[in-house]
């Protein structure tokens, strides 16, 4: 139902009524530099120039450090500073955002999303992909013959984590056939799996090519039988092309530089130690040189009814629908992840043990009414540090799966934003009421459903911002840099919110502000009014006490030096900060995966001094 024909230079596919344009692409004198310490720049790409056709599948060969991922990364639009050339696409000179509607980049490593089966992958990918208004027995028939084809359909029910490195793989290549893109490009599909796990691969996408498809994969040391399935070659080293043209003419055009590949020696092998130089560097001077004249690049003959119609063939998910597939997406995730939920639920349940046992019974003594205080600012603590640390730690790997995601076009930045905005929501709530119902009551603090109301609303509150902080920070960073700047960032934050409480006279402006940068003072304000303030009466004196100073909640609160019924304008404050922060986060998320020119320019002097340091 799903196979596809090469109809008039037009890929259709049958399961589905879309006609894709099939696509040639063409690129010349494509050079591409990156800095390097004290050296100013080194160039990766030395004017290279080659033609990748339709119905063909493309190995891009060389040794390590040669440019094969630099050149696969520059055609797919991965990347783009630092390149000059042409590259065309269909004669037509490449739009970088026409052209990623028609293809996908599959990377190196296989990123899966976690906790679903193959089948449920398959259905979102369909969603994202194609719409919610294409009929659900549409998609099933479009998934069903791609899991045949890929040989996945023993595996339609088993979690992603549980399969092997070759049905990974396969899965990554399954995902990104449901809106059936005509280029396809892959880096290094091969890596990790054994030698029959590797040529089912290639077989698997030599089939893909030959149903129209522009397949093009950057590939390391393949073997005689994985080198033989590729229609076309392009070897490179050092940043120039030695070979371009059919993988069975390496021989000859080796035998024509003078030197012949040994019976039994795999081919492959064979180029890439001369491209390397171990042959000596005058054959690698001599394939550089007649590359040209021995294998030229011939114009491609197309047909005039299949036209590069870019904007007809691509398909526009409404935002509402985007979003809707995402939350329904996350919440299956994470209703499947029951592990994680009892650790976090026991986790609560165990800190609100210990804070609770810790200031057991304080709430009306009024002989130990600082140490209300030091409740306030410990449940300020248990909600800054249990929200963030864990989205340290799994956030820049679920950024990953994002930025190929997007890069790939299922979705726009801001549904997904969105989705994992309220996604989180449910359960950071249920796990607050836990821990703050048991602490609240076990500490004997009022029972008036008001107080009660404003304790708990602020403790939220606190919890989004906590998590918000690690979104920001994990949206930047990798895992361990993050782990180590959350704590960093938080120490400044907890020590600036205590600053001032019970001095008299006014503090100066070097101290003020950065007291009231803290969300943590807001919080602990709140808090301590919701306990203290809005008249609340005497707290009670225990007869073994001669005198208890601060058993008047008023007099407390005055030498805090806080506002008897300031509760909502610190509330309100917590509440623009949140605000605040999630524009942040969510604006240094979309510089992540679409950086604009002041960070790109920011990364490009980050990693010249990161190339300067290691040249010291």
């Amino acid at each position: 139902m799903y196979e596809e024909k090469k109809n008039n230079s037009c890929i259709l596919p049958v399961g589905h009524a879309r006609r894709m344009p099939s696509v040639d692409i063409e690129f010349s004198e494509l050079t591409y530099t990156v800095p390097s310490g004290r050296k100013g720049s080194k160039m990766i790409l030395r004017g290279v120039s080659g033609q990748f056709k339709s119905g063909e599948l493309t190995g891009i060969l060389g040794p390590s450090g040669a440019g094969k991922s630099t050149l696969l990364n520059i055609l797919a639009g991965y990347k783009s500073t630092g390149m000059t050339g042409c590259i065309s696409i269909n004669g037509v000179k490449l739009n970088s955002k026409r052209f990623k509607k028609l293809s996908c980049y599959i990377m190196q490593e296989d990123l899966l999303q976690p906790k679903l089966t193959v089948l449920e992958a398959m259905n979102f990918s369909a969603d994202l992909k194609l719409g919610l208004h294409v009929d659900r027995q549409t998609k099933d028939a479009v998934v069903d013959d791609i899991l045949e084809t890929l040989r996945l359909t023993n595996a339609r029910d088993t979690v992603t984590e549980r399969l092997s490195g070759g049905e990974r793989k396969r899965l990554s290549i399954a995902l990104e056939l449901v809106n059936n893109p005509p280029v396809i490009f892959l880096d290094e599909p091969t890596t990790g799996l054994d030698d029959l796990s590797s040529i089912q691969c290639i077989e698997l996408l030599q089939r893909v090519a030959k149903s129209g498809r522009t397949v093009i994969c950057s590939i390391h040391t393949p073997s005689a039988s994985i080198f033989s399935k590729f229609h076309h070659v392009y070897v490179i080293t050092t940043g120039q092309c030695a070979y371009r043209g059919p993988a069975n003419g390496v021989i000859p055009f080796l035998h024509q530089m003078g030197i012949d590949c040994p019976i039994h020696y795999n081919p492959a092998d064979f180029v890439i130690e001369i491209s390397s130089g171990e042959y000596g560097a005058e054959y690698v001077e001599k394939m550089v040189s007649a590359v040209d004249i021995r294998c030229p690049i011939t114009p491609i003959s197309r047909s005039p009814k299949c036209e590069l119609e870019i904007e007809e063939t691509s398909i526009t998910i409404p935002w509402w629908d985007q979003f809707y597939i995402l939350l329904r997406r996350m919440m299956l995730q994470f209703y499947r992840d029951r592990n994680y939920v009892f650790l976090k639920i026991s986790l609560h349940i165990f800190l609100g043990f210990v804070i609770g046992g810790l200031f057991l019974g304080i709430g009306n003594d009024g002989s130990k009414t600082l140490f209300n205080f030091g409740f306030c600012f410990a449940c300020l603590i248990v909600f800054l540090f249990i929200p963030m640390l864990p989205v340290l730690l799994h956030f820049p790997l679920q950024v990953q799966l994002v930025k190929r995601e997007h890069f790939n076009r299922w979705y726009k930045i801001s549904p997904y934003f969105c989705a994992l905005t309220i996604s989180t929501i449910p359960v950071q709530i249920i796990l607050a009421l836990i821990y703050l119902s048991m602490v609240y009551f076990f500490v004997g603090q009022p029972l008036e459903l008001f107080r009660i109301a404003m304790f708990f609303s602020t403790c939220i509150v606190c919890v989004f911002i906590a998590e918000t902080l690690g979104l920001a920070i994990g949206s930047s960073l990798s895992i361990v840099n993050g782990m180590f700047v959350g704590p960093v960032i938080s120490v400044p934050l907890m020590l600036v919110a205590v600053q001032g409480m019970g001095e008299q006279g006014p503090l100066p402006f070097y101290r003020l502000l950065p007291m009231y940068l803290s969300y943590i003072r807001y919080g602990l304000e709140a808090l301590c009014v919701a306990v203290f303030g809005y008249g609340r009466k005497k707290l009670h004196c225990p007869p073994a006490e001669i005198y208890c100073h601060y058993s008047i909640p008023k007099e407390m609160l005055r030498t805090m030096g806080m506002v008897e019924s300031g509760f909502w304008s610190n509330f309100l404050a917590l509440i623009v900060i949140l605000i605040v922060f999630r524009a942040i986060t969510y604006y240094l998320l979309r510089q992540r995966l679409q950086p604009n020119k002041t960070f790109q320019a920011l990364h490009l002097i980050g990693r010249l001094v990161k190339s300067h340091l290691s040249m010291e």
